[in-house]
């Protein structure tokens, strides 16, 4: 017998239900004979209905994600450079939601692959949400934002043996050489995370932080780092983990929150004056690469703490939606062309994903927000305010402004086609990556990397990607070649190579 204060269950539309296990049939007279199920069986014909409904579309990126709650603090004095309210004093604490996730895998994907991880957060100010939406890795693959779908099937599955594929990634990438930084990250030693509570979130784009009062800005890059530092796993480890427990990461931070080991980072910006952008040796505005901590030193701001798991996870983290076009004022985009591709991109997909109204959920809902110019569409469950008028400037309801925006960019030029070349200039950072690896011992570790993965990949894209690593310096080309041959010898590759158009261990 359950207790009085048990809860009652009932049908979606809150009619009690007797027994949640029976169905009301049309039963035969034989004691064993069959029975039919009707149409008046409202409570199987919801139960039914509702279970293939279940399932939003899963992000085409970023699929498969631990997530949680928490705060962040403010907790250094940035009045000199910027209005963001969240910013406004030392001790101030705003809530956050946060999703950590792979890139390329699906939902059911192991979390241990060699990936990007995404580092996405909402904080919920008094003057709207605030959307960081960065990665582990400081630069990306690409900046020419129509190339992004590309990137990403290149790194999912092949269009025709539906898995993925060595030599369409290398291929995509032998091709678009501007990504090489980015590779050096990704098959380095922080190419795999111990744990989602120790890896980097970096915004990667460059902002505008500044006051709308007075016309200021400055240019910024975000950066998050891991206050228990960073831990990596070896590809070994990361492999068997793939296969003994392919979720390890996200039960890693759901328990240690579950058990009060709260995982914290310390943001810090870079700074720049927009003078210096215009006489800087790179392009600020260039995604696949980083500002020298020599030329721009971290400077700490606040510390971010993950302190409550989510009730439920879909509720919670599934339905999330997050952009970078989630800003706050004192807070605006630069002329990053990717930025702003993502700017268009990132909400489009949680309309698509989610629905027209997903701003309304309580995971993405902000703390006060009055739009009536945005109406109606499915699953409008605030009120849709009333009878306010949904046109602008009415005359029969009075509205206060809120502040204008960070000082615009003034521009002078044409409308042109235009896609970015590679120079030798896109190596320099790669290059100098390089010699880091070479001075901690990690030199062998990528190349070795790189070769298990392209050595699945043709001859001629394996020929082309050690040319492509040889532009950084013909010592990386050499010991991913060297690499490859050991592969061989050992017998690694272990399938013949295959003149079709997918790799050797999809033939």
């Amino acid at each position: 017998m359950a207790p009085d204060d048990a809860p009652i269950v009932t049908l979606a539309e809150g009619r009690p239900v007797h027994d949640p296990t029976a169905a009301t049939v049309l039963r035969g007279e034989k004691p064993k004979g069959g029975q039919l199920s009707l149409l008046s069986d409202t409570q199987l014909i919801e139960t039914l209905a509702h279970f293939p409904r279940e399932r939003i579309p899963e992000r085409v990126v970023h699929a498969k994600a631990a997530g949680a709650w928490g705060e962040f603090e403010c907790t250094h004095d940035v009045s000199d450079f910027t209005s963001a309210a969240f910013l406004s004093k030392v001790g101030k604490k705003t809530k956050v939601l946060a999703r950590l996730s792979t890139v390329a895998g699906e939902k059911g994907s192991s979390d241990t692959t060699r990936d990007i991880r995404g580092f996405a957060l909402k904080m919920f100010t008094e003057e709207g949400n605030w959307d960081f939406v960065g990665n582990d890795l400081p630069v990306f693959f690409i900046r020419d934002p129509v190339k992004f779908p590309s990137l990403n099937r290149s790194h999912k599955r092949h269009p025709q043996t539906n898995v993925p594929d060595s030599t369409m990634f290398w291929d995509f990438h032998n091709n678009n050489q501007e990504g090489v930084h980015c590779l050096m990250q990704l098959f380095g030693g922080r190419g795999i995370p111990k744990s989602l509570r120790n890896i980097n979130g970096f915004g990667n784009h460059t902002f505008k932080f500044g006051k709308p009062e007075d016309s200021t800005f400055k240019y910024v890059k975000i950066h998050f780092k891991p206050d228990a530092g960073i831990q990596n796993l070896e590809s070994d480890e990361a492999v068997k983990l793939a296969g003994e427990e392919p979720d390890y990461h996200i039960k890693d931070l759901y328990n240690a929150i579950e058990k009060g080991d709260y995982p914290s980072w310390t943001m810090y910006f870079q700074t720049m004056d927009p003078k210096e952008a215009e006489t800087y040796r790179w392009n600020v505005f260039d995604i696949t690469r980083i500002w020298p901590q020599k030329d721009y030193p971290l400077r700490p701001i606040g510390r971010l703490t993950l302190n409550r798991n989510p009730d439920n996870h879909f509720q919670d983290i599934e339905q999330a939606a997050f952009s970078p076009s989630t800003m706050v004022p004192g807070i605006g985009p630069s002329a990053d062309p990717m930025l702003q591709a993502r700017m268009f991109s990132y909400p489009d997909a949680a309309r698509y994903r989610v629905g027209p109204n997903y701003q309304q959920l309580p995971c993405n809902r902000a703390q006060y927000v009055y739009s009536p110019y945005q109406r109606d569409g499915p699953m409008r469950v605030d009120g849709n305010y009333d009878g306010d008028p949904d046109y602008v400037r009415s005359s029969f309801h009075s509205l206060r402004l809120g502040p204008a925006d960070i000082a615009h960019d003034e521009w002078v030029g044409k409308v042109t086609q235009f896609s970015s070349e590679v120079t030798d200039e896109d190596f320099e950072q790669p290059r100098d990556l390089w010699k880091i690896f070479k001075s901690n011992g990690e030199d062998k570790v990528f190349a070795k990397n790189v070769a298990a993965h392209v050595g699945k990949a043709l001859p001629q894209v394996q020929k082309a990607t050690i040319e492509m690593f040889n532009r950084v310096d013909k010592e990386v080309g050499e010991a991913i070649q060297k690499a490859l041959d050991e592969l061989d010898s050992e017998g690694g590759a272990g399938i013949e190579h295959s003149s079709a158009p997918c790799s050797k261990e999809n033939k």
